[in-house]
């Protein structure tokens, strides 16, 4: 059976300076992350993507993001930092599912989903990927805009995974192998969750009969 793919929870939130109102306040706003210098046309297209995905915050600055990069760079090696990881171990679900021609996504979804995709896979995206620690941190940013919409279709997916690869199991194939739609997919959920109340019924319940009253041989 394949093992379904591990989603972690959203414990690590990504820096809040990410969430604030940009001010022009601030007397000196930073532009550049380590040696690499942002760039403003890729900034402009960066948050009309975020704004297409739902993103409810507003335009980014180059502040801010710069600002996130400097507090999530700190020294400790070249791995991503887990408010990163986290989001990028999502990223990948969304690939799988977009990947499995057996999955029909709701079409919000898909369109979402496409569009996640395409900008991950850009070579001109606003952050370079092959910068230590922080190279994916606009592909974070993209997938946490898109999160509200992708959540649920992720998460049903999931299951279609688990029931599929239970299917399989039991029929003695791959999963792959197994003609297992959407359609199928919700019906085998229905059985399951019937399957699952009656089971619920009988350990709330007993199949001996009443006990019968106690009695005297005279």
């Amino acid at each position: 059976m394949n093992a379904m793919l591990n989603i972690p929870n959203p414990s690590h939130p990504l820096p809040a300076i990410l969430d604030t109102v940009p001010t022009s306040s601030l007397p000196r706003r930073r532009k550049s992350i380590g040696h690499y210098r942002l760039n403003s046309v890729d900034l402009d297209r960066f948050n009309r993507l975020l704004a297409r995905l739902g993103r409810r915050q507003g335009p980014l600055a180059m502040d801010q993001v710069a600002t996130a990069a400097r507090q999530l760079a700190a020294p400790g090696g070249d791995k991503a930092p887990e408010c990163i990881a986290q989001r990028i171990a999502r990223l990948e679900s969304v690939a799988a599912m977009v990947g499995d021609t057996a999955w029909e996504a709701a079409n919000d979804a898909a369109d979402c989903a496409r569009l996640v995709l395409d900008y991950a896979s850009d070579h001109e995206d606003l952050i370079p990927d092959w910068l230590p620690r922080i190279g994916r941190l606009d592909d974070a940013i993209v997938v946490e805009a898109a999160w509200p919409t992708l959540a649920r279709e992720v998460a049903s997916y999931r299951d279609f995974q688990r029931l599929r690869a239970l299917e399989a199991h039991l029929r003695g194939c791959a999963p792959q192998e197994l003609p297992f739609s959407r359609e199928a997919w919700e019906a085998t959920r229905r059985h399951e969750a019937a399957l699952n109340a009656h089971r619920r019924r009988v350990r709330e319940s007993s199949y001996a009969p009443v006990e019968a009253p106690c009695f005297r041989v005279h």
